[in-house]
């Protein structure tokens, strides 16, 4: 099974899934013709990682088939709650904590060398990696610019433990990801985020590149970008003092988790 992208993709959609799902609601979420998921389903079941549950039919008709993924014997979400409840009550340090062990998990995962030259690769390296831990990750090409790409993550194994502990299962996600993509060579170059349930089932990674250092002069001083007669356009300010992110029009779909900040 490891070597279908197919089928390691519906796992993950059947992990992340609250009830069973049957072949055409499958076939409608990937994208793929519902033969294909059935011969896929078919191979999973025979290998004992998804299970067949007869469902009511949809008006007339024989019952349908659905499908769950066979729970792990380990008890990997119980195993994260306790984890996530000894890092303390505040929320920023556990935040912290979660990213640094997420850092450290990256720093010792057997990922493929893949040298990040573009935004391009950065998004390659981060798709693989997030398909492997069972993410299901989708490219959302409409949103792109050559500065940002964001990633839909509609499969988070820990979905449940997300929902009460985001700013620990999501803070190891991220210092994860942040890690493998240092470790190819993209340190200081990507800039990465995490929104965690934008809808109730979605998260969504955004990779943007960071912006390059302004030049200096001689002295060390930072050399203005404009003329002595021109003035730079005045930031947003948010009503607490701070200055607000600016959003741009293709961010819409996280711009309600950007809101939540100020």
């Amino acid at each position: 099974m490891s070597d279908s992208w197919p089928r390691r993709r519906l796992l993950a959609i059947l992990r992340g899934a609250s009830e069973p799902l049957d072949a055409q609601e499958l076939a409608r979420i990937t994208g793929q013709h519902v033969t294909t998921v059935r011969f896929h389903l078919d191979v999973l079941t025979r290998e004992s990682l998804v299970r067949q549950f007869q469902q009511p039919p949809r008006g007339r008709g024989r019952p349908r088939i659905g499908y769950s993924a066979v729970q792990r014997s380990v008890g990997y979400q119980d195993l994260a709650q306790v984890l996530a409840d000894q890092l303390g009550p505040d929320p920023r340090r556990r935040s912290e904590a979660a990213t640094a062990a997420g850092r450290a998990w990256g720093a010792k995962l057997d990922v493929d060398d893949h040298r990040i030259e573009s935004l391009e690769d950065a998004k390659d390296v981060t798709m693989t990696l997030m398909s492997e831990l069972g993410f299901a990750p989708e490219r959302d090409s409409a949103a792109e610019t050559a500065e940002r790409v964001l990633i839909r993550l509609p499969a988070c194994p820990l979905r449940e433990l997300a929902r009460t502990h985001s700013e620990v299962v999501c803070g190891v996600h991220l210092g994860l990801i942040e890690e493998v993509l240092d470790r190819n060579g993209a340190r200081g170059e990507v800039d990465v985020q995490l929104y965690p349930f934008i809808e109730p089932e979605l998260c969504v990674a955004r990779l943007e590149l960071v912006a390059a250092p302004p030049p200096v002069d001689q002295d060390g001083a930072t050399v203005s970008a404009y003329d002595d007669d021109e003035m730079p356009p005045e930031p947003l300010i948010a009503p607490s003092g701070r200055v607000a992110p600016q959003l741009r029009n293709s961010d819409a779909n996280i711009a309600k988790q950007s809101a939540q900040q100020w």
